[in-house]
């Protein structure tokens, strides 16, 4: 029997016919006994593995696939025999086969026999030949496939050019431009392929063609990453440009897996990027997420974590701006955790559990998602204090902030975190974060009401930008404004409402193009709502609004106003829980409104309990960048409504 997992799992009698394995959970865990290496693995391991949320007859579950599984692998076993394959060995099971029936032990061996001998050149050309999809291809993307499918595929990529190599030294590999092409196509960042290529070419007699990958080689690490070439292409460029004989047959340096990372690092050049703002920061975040998959590929953990936690770009909202990409990082982030394992560097793991902790935004979070992030923020904080590093400690500290809006009415806890940002930034000539700690005192300040304050951290803000070089900061602030004059358009004497309006369109067109969809999106709509409300008048009815990810708790005020209470009805009872983020106490206000106008108590009183902890806060303002006024006025509506049903 032969077992394959490069590729979808699959089990092959001797003839080649196909054992029946059962369903994706025997597969998934035959798989898991293929990836151990002939190794126990626990039962609880096992367990862990195969389900996120184990249910209560996990380890019942378990054995049944585990016994279906040794009548596949072995169907003419005796009654009562003891298995040979699939073994019970201690605590756990094991996979008992020869290393040459598994495909990918026999490419591992492979591949290490040919770094060594240059007469395994054949030997490779086959395994690689035996790669039928990316390793594990119809497991489910669980943490111990992800690690699997990221370590082969980077041996899969080494053997790749490691077989283009030995061609190439051995005076053959004109025929590889075809191959080489599509590979540096698709694996642009790694070096060795780009020097790979422009031999072929050479050794094809295209000398010009070589050049120009070379160059082509360059301008993409220096424009797009910030890198100067490795030694090994600039050395290669001047053997093509002069001929050199060594191009014939010497043995040359590209064996290597990875990419080079030289001292101004992709992930500079994107934190750089992320504090210009605009068309910058939407380069900023590819670029950085192709930074971390670069250093992944290398398989150094430590460097990995380097460039992952050199990203300590201030973060200030809880959506993020490219979910996607978020949840790569984090993906990464929790790899690269495991990796270093417990006993690894304490300043590398910090880093790692405050970037999970920021990149992890509440909004989109599954409630398992959120804990875990919680507990990575609460121990980036606990090591950062242990190690007394205050630039790794305020990145931590921006962790716990996105992690501090776990219910509504947690404005003063976020004051006390952005007041020792802020003290931390100050004293240790930290301006980024020193303007972090402000806008956190301003959307405190304003979410408690206090608008003295908030303008005064505000105008402090604008100051450090300055320093900070950070243009983005007035964005922001001129949404504090706009929020400040809806609040006092309701005093007498105040501004008009149309004023504040105009102010609010104001900051929208700012904001339109600072590259931060996850702040921008139906922030506008929401803002003209929460103003209107101010009045006591009905929900704007413009059908261009973009009500983004907030219209489903804005749509049953929609349809008021536009006299379709059935309709609006129906639209309150299927909105769900609004998300734990900036806008909570905001959402749940309109939940109240709707709900107080509908007559529906069940969902006052939902929204009722969800405000009472943040009856002295106002709508919205935890944004600091607009308001529905006080929280305490649509509280009453929901208790009153309650109170009647």
């Amino acid at each position: 029997m032969r077992i394959e997992v490069l590729g979808a799992v699959r089990a092959l009698h001797d003839d080649g016919g196909p054992v029946d394995l059962g369903g994706p959970r025997h597969r998934e865990v035959l798989a898991r006994l293929v990836a151990a290496e002939g190794r126990l693995v626990t039962t609880d391991t096992l367990v862990d593995d195969l389900w996120t949320e184990p249910p209560a007859r996990a380890v019942g579950a378990l054995r049944t696939f585990v016994a279906a599984l040794r009548r596949a692998v072995e169907p003419g076993r005796p009654p009562r025999t003891p298995p040979r394959v699939l073994v019970t060995e201690g605590p756990g099971y094991a996979l008992r086969l020869p290393r040459e029936d598994v495909d990918v032990h026999r490419f591992e061996d492979v591949l290490s026999r040919a770094r060594r001998d240059p007469g395994a050149l054949s030997d490779l050309t086959g395994a690689l030949a035996s790669w039928r999809g990316p390793a594990y291809a119809d497991v489910p993307d669980s943490a111990w496939a992800q690690r699997e499918r990221a370590r082969l595929e980077e041996l899969r990529l080494e053997g790749v050019e490691l077989r283009a190599r030995l061609l190439l030294d051995s005076g053959e590999g004109a025929d590889l431009v075809a191959e080489l092409g599509t590979h540096v196509a698709g694996h642009p960042w790694r070096e060795p392929a780009w020097g790979l290529l422009a031999r072929a070419l050479h050794r094809a007699g295209r000398q010009a063609d070589a050049l120009a990958a070379l160059r082509r080689a360059r301008a993409m690490l220096v424009d797009q990453l910030g890198l100067d070439p490795g030694a090994d292409l600039r050395r290669l460029e001047t053997d093509i440009v002069n001929q050199s004989a060594a191009l014939d047959g010497a043995r040359s340096a590209w064996t290597g897996p990875g990419v080079r990372l030289g001292p101004r690092t992709t992930v500079d050049l994107a934190r750089t990027l992320a504090l210009a703002g605009g068309d910058a920061l939407v380069h900023s975040r590819r670029d950085r997420l192709t930074a971390v998959r670069a250093a992944e590929r290398t398989g150094d953990a430590g460097l990995t974590a380097r460039v992952i936690g050199a990203y300590d770009v201030p973060a200030v909202w809880s959506r993020a701006d490219d979910p996607e990409q978020s949840r790569g990082v984090v993906a990464a982030a929790e790899r690269t955790l495991t990796a270093l394992g417990p006993g690894g560097p304490a300043d590398l793991r910090a880093r790692l559990l405050a970037t999970v902790a920021v990149e992890s935004r509440s909004a989109g979070l599954s409630a398992t998602g959120l804990e875990r992030a919680r507990r990575a923020a609460r121990e980036a904080e606990a090591l950062a204090r242990d190690l007394g590093d205050p630039a790794l400690l305020v990145f931590a500290l921006n962790g716990v902030f996105l992690q501090s809006f776990s219910r509504p009415g947690l404005a003063a806890v976020r004051d006390v975190i952005g007041a020792e940002i802020l003290e931390l930034a100050t004293r240790h000539g930290l301006p980024r974060f020193a303007v972090l700690g402000r806008l956190v005192r301003l959307q405190s300040a304003s979410a408690l009401g206090d608008l003295d304050a908030a303008a005064v951290h505000a105008e402090a803000a604008e100051q450090l930008a300055v320093t900070a070089e950070s243009p983005l900061v007035p964005v922001l602030t001129g949404w504090f404004r706009a929020r400040a004059t809806a609040a006092r358009s309701t005093e007498p004497g105040g501004p008009a409402a149309a004023t504040a309006a105009s102010h609010y369109r104001a900051a929208e067109d700012a904001l339109r193009t600072a590259g931060m969809p996850g702040l921008h999106r139906g922030l506008f709509p929401l803002a003209l709502l929460g103003l209107r409300l101010l009045h006591d008048r009905p929900a704007p009815t413009d059908p261009h609004l973009d009500w983004g990810p907030y219209r489903p708790w804005a749509e049953p005020l929609l349809l008021l106003s536009h006299d379709r209470p059935e309709e609006a009805r129906t639209a309150l009872a299927s909105a769900p829980e609004p998300p734990r983020d900036h806008l909570q106490e905001a959402l749940w206000c309109l939940t109240a409104r709707a709900a107080a106008r509908l007559d529906e108590p069940h969902i006052a009183a939902r929204a009722a309990t969800a405000l009472r902890d943040a009856r002295d806060e106002h709508a919205g303002a935890a944004s600091g960048m607009l308001t529905l006024g006080p929280v305490a006025r649509y509280l009453a509506e929901a208790e009153a409504c309650a109170g009647a049903g």
